[in-house]
């Protein structure tokens, strides 16, 4: 089993920043896709960004050029940074780590954020 432990969430200004960060209780180069997802009330959990070992990093339409997502592996720990931010982008932001060769898909407990003036 693996445990992820989100932080960074919180209320903040449009226009304004904060960097999520997700640490993982395994090496992240154990898990091939680690991404960001979030779900705002009354909507379905939604894909923000990811990055696959094969691939480039992916962004939704919606975040592109103000999100940016990176991983340390010296610290096991994936990173949301999340700028110019809008009250469309509150919702809670679930971090996603998979190892899809292994069957292995675990999710963060989720991390609020709301954008509000």
């Amino acid at each position: 089993q693996v445990q992820l432990v989100e932080s960074g969430g919180g209320l903040v200004q449009p226009g304004g920043s904060l960097r999520l960060s997700c640490a993982a209780s395994r090496n992240i180069l154990s898990f091939n896709v680690v991404g960001w997802h979030r779900q705002a009330p009354g909507k379905q959990r939604e894909l923000v960004a990811r990055i696959s070992t094969d691939g480039n990093p992916y962004y939704a339409d919606s975040v592109k050029g103000r999100f940016t997502i990176s991983r340390d592996s010296a610290k096991n720990t994936v990173y949301l940074q999340m700028n110019s931010l809008k009250p469309e982008d509150t919702a809670v932001y679930y971090c996603n780590l998979q190892a899809t060769w292994r069957g292995w898909n675990y999710w963060g407990q989720g991390t609020q954020v709301t954008v509000s003036s």
